[in-house]
């Protein structure tokens, strides 16, 4: 098989190719760097590429994955996106790289990401940029992880997500990226944004590959007390494509609103018609405090951050970008009041949520109201309208209700541009959202097409 094919290769077709021989684990890390050299300079996707450690390890191990830069990799540099920590080299291994490397994965490069992850837009090192159009913004804050999943830069990649970090760049880049329950991924070694909220998981081109990055990396860590001591589920068994019988609900209130796009909208309500051609039971539900999901979140978003740094804020301000000098600030003035009525209107939240998975076994909504946005220069704050640059996201309900929600493609909008569906299941219900979620992907043509600016 000639080299410049295996990067357009799933990374369980890959997993076959290397297994029966007709491939073997160098040559497939040569031919993704070989694509890194040929085409990154156009995505800006990876802070550090690991050549010489990827080749070393290749005759022993397998499947090629990019690393998003707020997780440690022990002597390996970790920026956290960030210039504050552009020379920090941790002494140790996240647990899920260690993870990884025990699965038999090679570490090809960690991935660009906003400053600290904790931003939606502004990147410290260069932009990373959207296979599908150049001058389109990849999302964030696990922008090259996105960016060099949907370009066959990498086989699978880990993300992290807070308020929708892995799912918004899926969308953005029409790939799939799964944001697994809170718990059921180790996150010591992780770059700490929002204690209650940050997630590790993966962001994929395909639903199975998506399985099988969480498979590796999932389980108990006693290193993280959060985490869930329960048996890590094969989650592949899950996706046999029969959805007959399953109960989805429209989440009426994430769907019909003034910040979702017609395009967006159409898009998944075909999706939705979809899933009920394909046997499961489908129809509307409300949950009127999702609505406001963005402006709970938003809370925590400011505060958490601005405490976990506020040394760097009071000695070194200036050395952050633009919106987390105005977020970080922000945050630390926060009364703690505001905090106290979120994190109560979070716990109603969460209620509401888990009531709704009493009756229904998956939810549905999107999971951007917007197709991707041109890349722009940090405009300034003058109004309410202006602070927030996210208000369409439809991310923010399930990492509130600590549940997993996954991001596959359903379709393009009017601009050319990806869309993505978003579907929930409840605290464990991974394997249920993945069964869905693989056979919608299974029954439509979204995850075949490619980005024009990938081919050399």
């Amino acid at each position: 098989m000639a080299g410049s094919e295996l990067p357009l290769h799933s990374a369980s077709a890959l997993a076959g190719l290397i297994e029966s021989r007709e491939a073997s684990p160098v040559e497939v890390v040569e031919a993704y760097l070989q694509r890194i050299d040929d085409l990154d300079f156009k995505f800006n996707s990876f802070i550090t590429v690991l050549r010489e450690q990827a080749l070393e390890e290749g005759p022993m191990h397998g499947i090629p994955v990019g690393i998003k830069d707020q997780i440690w990799t022990k002597d390996i540099r970790t920026t956290g996106g960030s210039r504050i920590l552009a020379d920090f080299v941790p002494d140790d291994d996240a647990t899920v790289i260690a993870n990884l490397r025990n699965a038999g994965a090679i570490l090809l490069g960690k991935t660009n990401l906003t400053e600290f992850a904790v931003t939606g837009f502004t990147h410290r090192f260069s932009t990373p940029r959207n296979p599908w159009d150049l001058n389109i913004s990849a999302g964030g804050s696990s922008s090259g992880s996105g960016a060099a999943t949907a370009a066959f830069l990498c086989a699978t990649s880990l993300g992290e997500d807070t308020g929708g970090s892995i799912r918004r760049p899926a969308a953005w880049c029409g790939i799939v990226g799964l944001r697994p329950g809170w718990g059921r991924v180790s996150r010591y070694g992780l770059m700490r944004g929002v204690w209650s909220m940050d997630t590790i998981g993966p962001i994929s081109r395909t639903v199975e590959d998506a399985a099988i990055t969480l498979s590796a990396i999932a389980g108990y860590d006693p290193k993280d007390p959060t985490t869930w001591n329960t048996p890590v589920p094969d989650y592949r068994q899950a996706l046999h494509g029969d959805i007959r019988g399953l109960r989805v609900g429209i989440l009426t209130e994430l769907l019909h609103s003034d910040m979702v796009e017609p395009d967006v909208a159409d898009a998944v309500a075909a999706a939705a018609d979809t899933l009920a051609e394909l046997g499961a039971d489908v129809e509307e539900v409300s949950i009127p405090l999702a609505a406001h999901a963005n402006a709970i979140a938003g809370a925590l978003l400011a505060v958490e951050p601005a405490l976990n740094m506020k040394e760097w804020v009071r000695e070194r301000l200036h050395d952050f970008g633009h919106d987390n000098r105005i977020g970080l600030l922000t945050g630390s003035l926060v009364p703690a009041q505001a905090y106290q009525k979120a994190q109560k209107l979070r716990a109603l939240l969460r209620e509401d949520v888990l009531a709704a998975f009493r009756t229904y076994d998956v939810l549905v909504m999107p999971t951007s109201g917007r197709q991707a946005v041109p890349i722009q220069d940090d405009p300034p704050v003058t109004s309410r309208e202006t602070s927030s640059r996210l208000p369409f996201m439809r991310t923010n309900t399930f990492n509130l209700s600590s549940a997993p929600a996954i991001s596959v493609p359903c379709g393009f909008g009017g601009r050319g541009l990806p869309v993505g569906l978003q579907i929930a299941g409840p605290p464990g219900g991974e394997e249920m959202v993945f069964r869905l979620a693989h056979a919608y992907e299974q029954n439509t043509p979204w995850h075949t097409m490619r980005p024009p600016s990938a081919e050399i």
